[in-house]
């Protein structure tokens, strides 16, 4: 196609004669290809505001998980004293709940229905009372190297690796080592007489093993060195006692 009149044309024939001006203006501008910008965005393509606002989002939510609380150390649950039972808590009456619903959960555990008199055996039953929870067990101290606990008898409020705290009927709150300590507990047969499905009876349960129906199993402490949780998951062997 011949153009003549064209700006670029008239300044290039200036510079150039006319066969090296017309080369120049067909090869740089006449032909030259002109690129357009697509009329739609690229979908992989993120403008610069939407990056920022990504980045801060990011930025916001890392923020966020650093910020998590962390669990207590147990220097600083000893500081806050969170398992701390305060003298106004060390009173029998209030966990006399507590033990009517250890009884329907030890109850349950081990099977027994109410109505029917139900016979446990050691190689049945060991395993299960091992790994059970005795918060809420009422315990009796039957022998020990410490004498000063031997009969000591009260509701269990904690139970710790090393010991078990308990409150006493006179509301005292004592700390028994288990090492070298032995412990009785009995359980009653579920019946009208101990029925739990009413927490308002302020009575205690009694557990004095009268008659044959009661259970009564004894624990020796040495061998129950372990904290409640860790009992649920681990499995017990049965070995001879040495310091019996």
């Amino acid at each position: 196609m011949e153009v003549n009149h064209h700006i670029a044309l008239d300044l290039l024939r200036k510079a150039n004669n006319q066969e090296t001006a017309s080369a120049i203006f067909t090869e740089k501008i006449l032909h030259k290809p002109l690129h357009l910008r697509p009329t739609s965005p690229d979908p992989n393509h993120q403008d610069a505001r939407a990056h920022r606002r990504l980045q801060r989002l990011r930025k916001k939510e890392k923020a966020r998980r650093r910020q998590k609380p962390k669990p207590l150390s147990a220097k600083e649950k000893r500081m806050t004293g969170i398992y701390e039972i305060s003298k106004e808590t060390q009173n029998y009456d209030i966990y006399v709940p507590l033990y009517r619903m250890w009884l329907g959960y030890i109850w349950e555990i081990l099977g027994m229905v109410m109505g029917k008199q139900t016979w446990v055996t050691a190689q049945a039953a060991g395993a299960k009372l091992a790994s059970a929870d005795f918060h809420g067990a009422k315990l009796t101290v039957v022998r020990s190297k410490c004498v000063n606990t031997v009969g000591l008898k009260g509701i269990v409020v904690r139970d710790t690796k090393f010991t078990f705290k308990i409150i006493t009927e006179k509301n005292e709150l004592k700390t028994i080592p288990k090492t070298h300590t032995i412990f009785r507990f009995r359980i009653p047969q579920p019946d009208a007489a101990t029925e739990v499905s009413e927490p308002e009876k302020t009575k205690d349960i009694p557990d004095d093993g009268m008659g044959t129906s009661a259970l009564i199993f004894e624990l020796h402490g040495s061998s129950f060195e372990h904290r409640a949780i860790d009992r649920a998951s681990k499995k017990f062997k049965q070995r001879n006692m040495t310091e019996i």
